[in-house]
């Protein structure tokens, strides 16, 4: 529910494939970009959103369905979407990635409410995974759990940004970007990680 994220979606998934044919295990962290909030958003608000939006949509060539988007009541709560992303991510990794790319379609271009768990569990069933199996994961204390551990983690490292990419090696980490960059400035930047890593 990032909506750089979103912008961000193709380019990350060039350099997902980049770096899976360069060997690379690859992991997914949910930083919680704004969670627990319980209260509707405010007109003001809404309106600051969607010119995020728009600006977002102008520099990364992503769309988005403004119309109707961000009704009146809605609650801007990132944790649920989050949650469903590390209770698919516990259930089979894979599905995590296609879950977080339908999440942003049902949330940018169908003018979804993905904070609803209902929702979730329809998304996560597109995404291959069993509809009880998951319902489960997401309520569970432990789903719950790893989905505030990731927000820690992320917190800890200062990340105030997203999207963030983290290469790792050794126990080492290194940046490749806080916030949007376009493919053909990440790509390279990547290439020379992979090339050292497999050269070390």
């Amino acid at each position: 529910m990032c909506s750089w994220c979103w912008g961000f979606a193709e380019v990350a998934q060039a350099l997902v494939e980049q770096a899976q044919a360069g060997g690379m295990t690859l992991q997914l962290v949910v930083g919680g970009l704004r969670t627990g909030s319980g209260s509707a958003l405010e007109p003001s608000t809404r309106r600051y959103i969607l010119e995020h939006w728009e600006a977002v949509a102008q520099t990364t060539g992503q769309s988005f369905r403004f119309q109707d988007a961000l009704p009146g009541g809605f609650v801007y709560d990132t944790e649920p979407a989050c949650r469903a992303v590390v209770a698919a991510r516990s259930l089979d990794p894979e599905s995590a990635w296609r879950l977080v790319k339908l999440i942003q379609q049902a949330f940018y271009l169908e003018g979804r409410d993905v904070t609803r768990p209902a929702v979730l569990t329809e998304l996560a069933e597109q995404a291959g995974l069993p509809r009880i199996e998951f319902a489960e994961a997401f309520d569970s204390v432990e789903q719950r759990a790893a989905t505030a551990a990731d927000f820690v983690w992320v917190q800890d490292l200062g990340i105030a940004g997203f999207p963030t990419l983290l290469a790792e090696r050794n126990g080492q980490l290194a940046l490749l970007t806080n916030g949007y960059q376009p493919l053909e400035q990440l790509s390279p930047l990547l290439g020379r990680w992979l090339e050292r890593a497999a050269s070390a």
